[in-house]
């Protein structure tokens, strides 16, 4: 729900802060007091364009921040998508800010982060609308009209199994496409893979290979010179009549008569002696190592052969031994694919005919049951309209279909099935029908909408609806039938309404009252919820113009009526 509206230098309106309650809110108080602007200050935080004219006289910037609470068990899967893909953290809601400065510049935050202002209007869509603000009716969109027809008719489950099968669908006729796209190479392909699988295959590569033959390179070409280090080594070592082995065994036998004689030099003794058994592994290893060294022109060439190979396909195929092979495990797999694309396609073709034929049928079975459910609709939204001051009013929900070759029946598809949607009214006698965004009544799309909302109450995930100019053109007892209507919407929904007819206030959970007065030569605006006599104050001012024991009397009886009546939640009609 709407928490909390912060307004701050907007039109004539100083510094405000509204304070909204669940269920039924309404905003009342004298014409001209600013109840239009609050919802025009709400739709700049929805990221409705911004003009330097409405920053308050001699300021230079102004601000609206509103702070929605919805919990995660509401949120629709587009608003969970939405916080998700930009980081949004969200536990405690949302804190939506508008700010814009007499230079023209605009500035859009999401919970102190920065966005864009097209992130506010995306951010809030699905979270709520303003009727009578053409900006924010989501109603007046094709896909959500489906949308609330399918909720409304329990068409929901039939709908998944339709875009399931399309996405198969889909699916199969890009594997399709693909395949018919190799096969116009296919020829050119299947010689260039069998000839490199058959340059990769031969070589009979290994990973570390490369390494390998790097490393005894290294060596075969420097094998003279090994030769000559091992030889002079053993010589200094053990062969040589100084030879390091002879002196340090003379050392030995000196060490041991010492140790006989004096215990402290037993530790040097045995390091002497571990000395003395480390050099003759060293010296044994290289009187082998001297011997086994070979110098070998041929298989020097053949390596570096095998090496130049080795580089020269890692320039084709790839920047390892690994990925070389890697290729070509998958040109195999191509070329198998490629020989065995006919029988491939043929198979394709027949699964995409089973498919289109499962697609036709199940988008069949929901388009009649969709025009089922929209003969119930239209019957259901004239009956309000009518109990809403409309009784000439007509509505119709069209359900076409465009050709194509997506069904057997010549249709095209979507993930939807056939159909596209439109909601068609004619609000007065001799006016032919119209989509619902031709109507140019603030008044009449409003109570439209109501009448809408409270058919389709129960699929209709918008947490948030806010009414403008609804009580336009009414009065009496249709005054109350649309206080009613706003009661039994606010059952499932947060409702925000302007008014000037106190049969609607009359109904309200909440009430604001908004008034305007001079302070200093400048224009104060103040909003104040009312307690139980300030609303019978406010609703016999409402009624009369001048507060009255009659007029008291009679708001005090209105209002006392009104908390009686138990109104159903999803539109239906009031019970005393």
């Amino acid at each position: 729900m709407l928490r909390e509206l912060h307004i701050k230098n907007f039109s004539i309106i100083d510094d405000v802060t509204v304070e909204f309650g669940e269920g039924f809110n309404v905003l009342t108080g004298e014409t001209g007091a600013g109840k239009s602007i609050i919802i025009d200050a709400l739709c700049l935080a929805l990221g409705q364009r911004a003009t330097a004219g409405s920053i308050r006289s001699g300021e230079k910037e102004a601000v609206v921040e509103a702070f929605f609470d919805i919990p995660q068990k509401i949120r629709t899967p587009f608003v969970n998508q939405f916080i998700q893909d930009n980081g949004i953290e969200a536990e405690d809601g949302f804190i939506l800010k508008r700010s814009i400065s007499s230079q023209g510049k605009n500035r859009a935050y999401i919970n102190g982060s920065m966005a864009n202002v097209q992130s506010l209007s995306d951010m809030t869509k699905n979270i709520i609308d303003v009727h009578g603000q053409f900006e924010h009716q989501s109603l007046l969109s094709s896909d959500r009209q489906r949308d609330l027809l399918d909720a409304f008719g329990g068409l929901l489950e039939e709908r998944r199994e339709v875009r399931a099968v399309y996405e198969d669908l889909t699916a199969l006729r890009r594997q399709t496409e693909e395949l018919v796209q190799r096969e116009k190479e296919r020829a050119q392909r299947i010689d260039m893979l069998k000839f490199q699988i058959n340059e990769i295959g031969p070589a009979d590569l290994h990973p570390g290979e490369e390494e390998e033959i790097a490393d005894e390179i290294k060596i075969l070409s420097s094998a003279v010179r090994l030769a000559e280090l091992a030889n002079d080594a053993y010589d200094s070592l053990y062969s040589s009549d100084s030879a390091c082995i002879a002196k340090l065994a003379r050392i030995l036998s000196s060490m041991r008569e010492i140790s006989n004689i004096d215990a402290r030099a037993i530790d040097a003794l045995k390091s002497a002696e571990s000395a003395h058994a480390l050099l003759e592994d060293a010296a044994y290893f290289l009187r082998d190592y001297k011997e086994r060294l070979d110098f070998n022109p041929e298989r020097l060439e053949q390596a570096q052969e095998r090496l130049e190979l080795i580089k020269g396909m890692k320039r084709k195929y790839g920047g390892s031994v690994q990925e070389i092979l890697d290729y070509k495990d998958k040109a195999v797999v191509e070329l198998g694919d490629l020989q065995h694309s006919e029988e491939r396609l043929e198979t394709l073709g027949k699964e995409v005919g089973e498919l289109k034929v499962r697609l036709t049928e199940k988008a069949q079975g929901l388009s009649r049951k969709r025009k089922a459910a929209a003969k119930k609709i239209e019957a259901a939204v004239v009956a309000h309209l009518s109990e809403l001051a409309m009784p000439d009013t007509r509505f119709s929900i069209l359900i076409t279909q465009e050709k194509g070759d997506d069904t057997v029946d010549g249709f095209r598809a979507g993930p939807c099935g056939t159909d596209s949607i439109g909601f068609l009214i004619s609000p007065n006698i001799g006016e032919e029908l119209r989509p619902l965004s031709k109507i140019a009544s603030g008044g009449e799309l409003s109570r439209i909408m109501l009448a809408l909302k409270s058919i389709m109450a129960g699929g209709d995930e918008i947490p948030v609806l806010v009414f403008d100019e609804i009580d336009a053109g009414v009065g009496g007892r249709t005054a109350e039938n649309v206080g009613r209507k706003l009661k039994g919407l606010s059952s499932g929904h947060q409702v925000i309404c302007i008014t000037h007819l106190p049969q609607i206030a009359s109904y309200a959970d909440t009430h604001l009252r908004i008034e305007k007065r001079t302070e200093k030569d400048r224009t104060v605006v103040e909003i104040n919820a009312l307690g139980k006599d300030e609303r019978s104050a406010e609703i016999a001012r409402m009624l009369g113009g001048e507060i009255s024991e009659v007029s008291l009397r009679h708001a005090k009886e209105m209002l006392k009526k009104s908390s009686a009546e138990t109104v159903r939640p999803a539109g239906g009609h009031s019970e005393k």
